[in-house]
C-alpha cells in the first residue's frame, strides 16, 4: 500500500510500514502545502493513505470530499518512539480504513509491570 506521511509526522517512521511504500510529503516536495492540497496531490499520485497527526484536519477539511483513508496519529508526542507505539493498530486497521473518513489511532494503555 502506498502511503502519504504529513509534514506532522516524524520522518523516520516511514521505515515502519512493513510491506508497504511509505512516503513523506517532505520527500515528494510537498512540505509548506495545506492539508487540502496535501489529499488532493495524494489522490493524484495515487496514494491509498494519509498518516497525519494534525488533530484539528477533520475542522479543517472536509474529508469526505477526498477518496482517501486519513489515519490520524494520537501520540504523547512526536518522538519515534511514541509513535512506534501507534504502528501495530495502524498496520491493522489500514487494508480497510475507509476512503473519506477519519480513523483515529489512540496509544495503547499503559500498564504496570
Amino acid at each position: 500500500m502506498k502511503l502519504l506521511l504529513d509534514e506532522s509526522v516524524n520522518t523516520r517512521l516511514r521505515h515502519h510500514f512493513p510491506g508497504h511504500d511509505a512516503h513523506t510529503a517532505e520527500y515528494m516536495g510537498w512540505k509548506s502545502f495545506g492539508n487540502g492540497e496535501l489529499l488532493a496531490l495524494a489522490m493524484q499520485e495515487e496514494f491509498e493513505a494519509f498518516i497525519t497527526r494534525d488533530q484539528n484536519m477533520e475542522d479543517q477539511q472536509n474529508i469526505a470530499a477526498y477518496e482517501i483513508p486519513v489515519i490520524l496519529l494520537y501520540s504523547h508526542s512526536n518522538s519515534l518512539e511514541d509513535l512506534l507505539l501507534l504502528i501495530p493498530e495502524v498496520l491493522e486497521v489500514l487494508p480497510n480504513a475507509p476512503p473519506g473518513e477519519v480513523t483515529p489511532i489512540y496509544p495503547p494503555p499503559h500498564t504496570e509491570e
